[in-house]
């Protein structure tokens, strides 16, 4: 296995015949019943009951879609939510995706300098020599906010390189409100955004963090609802892998997508979280497989392959 993080992307992309991942944003009222009817998990208000609960449904959710898509993004917000259970739980979960064979985006959002960012970095990136820890490893990447400039970004850069992982630099969010702050001008024109995703870029360029398939281990998040103002960004940025969020739940179709993929399919990673994880409660999957939640699942993975797919052939 290739030990630069973007060529490792490229191989999964391509062998999944997909630029779909799917994110990992559990909420203990909105599991399954199944799971959390079960006598040691049916009490939200119990951290330890709680999270063997979320565990329990990303691990079975995981080996779902493991064989389908290239890999998963597990936005750490939720297991900080229950304190060391739930970061515990949150390395659990990386270690069966790292077994299953999936690439992991530890969605993260750090953002510091200095000292603190090399710190910051260690703890998500390097995987640990400690005593205690030896059975632990962090992310393949994690995410990043760029605000404080090349000393926010650098530090995390380096230890992704060291380490043969990657890091994502949010540049243009698929929030609704992003505008406000994201494309604001300067007297050239310039919008914020772009002024980021030229920093990225330069950082990115380095040919130490280039792998042998041209992209760099340096990446930027760009939402997939803001087609208009963001199209350029993989015209202008050729070595630049994007992570793409917005779609399915957040609004965003495969074409405002794909927009980003190359016509290879490489280049993008879509990422779709609730449309995925919570297919069971839709009536479209309710209706074909019943109380049956992994079947839903799997149905509604396979389903957005095809969207991105068709979309992909149409963009051709």
């Amino acid at each position: 296995m290739s030990n630069h993080f973007a060529d490792r992307l490229c191989e999964s992309v391509k062998t999944r015949k997909t630029s779909l991942i799917v994110g990992l944003d559990p909420v203990y009222n909105r599991l399954p019943t199944a799971i959390t009817g079960h006598r040691q998990m049916n009490d939200e208000f119990d951290a330890a009951a709680a999270v063997d609960a979320i565990f329990d449904f990303c691990t079975q959710t995981m080996r779902i879609i493991a064989p389908m898509v290239p890999g998963v993004k597990i936005n750490i917000a939720y297991f900080e939510k229950y304190l060391w259970e739930g970061i515990e739980t949150y390395y659990s979960l990386i270690n069966e995706a790292d077994d299953l064979g999936l690439e992991i985006i530890g969605d993260v959002k750090r953002g510091d300098i200095g000292h603190t960012a090399e710190l910051y970095a260690s703890a998500h990136l390097e995987n640990p020599e400690l005593t205690g820890l030896e059975d632990t490893i962090t992310p393949d990447a994690i995410t990043v906010n760029g605000y404080t400039g090349a000393d926010g970004i650098e530090p995390f850069a380096e230890m992704a390189t060291k380490q043969g992982k990657g890091i994502f630099v949010l540049v243009r969010t698929s929030n609704s409100s992003a505008a406000a702050i994201q494309d604001f001008t300067d007297t050239d024109g310039q919008r914020m955004y772009e002024k980021l995703a030229e920093l990225v870029s330069e950082i990115a360029n380095k040919p130490e963090r280039i792998g042998k398939n041209g992209y760099s281990n340096v990446g930027m998040v760009v939402g997939g609802t803001s087609p208009d103002v963001t199209t350029a960004l993989r015209r202008k940025y050729g070595k630049i892998w994007f992570l793409v969020p917005g779609y399915g739940s957040q609004g965003a179709s495969a074409a405002d997508c794909i927009r980003f993929c190359k016509p290879d399919g490489t280049g993008a990673l879509i990422n779709a979280s609730r449309s995925i994880i919570y297919a069971y409660e839709k009536p479209q999957y309710k209706g074909l497989f019943g109380d049956d939640w992994k079947k839903c699942i799997e149905q509604a993975v396979i389903d957005a392959k095809i969207d991105l797919a068709t979309a992909m052939q149409a963009k051709l």
